[in-house]
């Protein structure tokens, strides 16, 4: 049975690095909102307007229900930052007859500044502006509920806590999305 692994989590939380990580160990595609943003000429940091997000999620959902109806196993990798993202892609799910879990890195606000200001002075990724970055942080919706596996940033890509991840998505991801 496929799996839909959807990276959840504040940016700069090292969401992109562990979905490519778990990629070979899950035997899964990744999907990345930030490279479809990217493919379409936007860029979530400078700011994107709700139809446009909107737009991205369509095409990645699409992208991953092809993925699951032809039995492979997905990472969507994006903040899902709010419950009906998350609730949506538990749908896209079950449409694929997959199985589902959630990968909630949980960092810290000093964690965090320490991350986007080391990515300024010398950029790995596309830089989030600092409006969006407040507006990203006062938004989010914890998936405190939702069974969410959490992992601590600090130790996100310790070979233990990588093998402790997969062993739970492959023995606990909930049979019904």
């Amino acid at each position: 049975t496929p799996l839909l692994t959807l990276m959840c989590g504040l940016s700069f939380s090292g969401k992109s690095t562990l979905a490519l990580e778990l990629r070979t160990r899950l035997d899964a595609e990744v999907f990345s909102l930030d490279v479809i943003n990217a493919e379409r000429g936007l860029y979530g940091g400078q700011g994107i307007s709700g139809e446009e997000w909107q737009e991205t999620h369509q095409i990645a959902q699409a992208r991953a229900r092809h993925a699951l109806t032809g039995g492979r196993s997905v990472i969507i990798d994006d903040t899902a930052s709010h419950r009906f993202l998350r609730d949506a892609w538990r749908e896209v799910a079950a449409q694929g007859q997959a199985r589902f879990r959630i990968v909630w890195l949980d960092i810290d606000t000093v964690t965090q500044h320490e991350r986007l200001h080391m990515n300024r002075a010398a950029p790995s990724r596309h830089d989030v502006v600092d409006r969006v970055m407040a507006e990203h942080r006062a938004s989010f919706e914890p998936p405190l509920d939702e069974n969410a596996i959490r992992v601590d940033v600090r130790n996100a890509h310790e070979p233990k806590t990588i093998d402790d991840l997969v062993h739970s998505l492959h023995t606990h991801a909930d049979p019904q999305a």
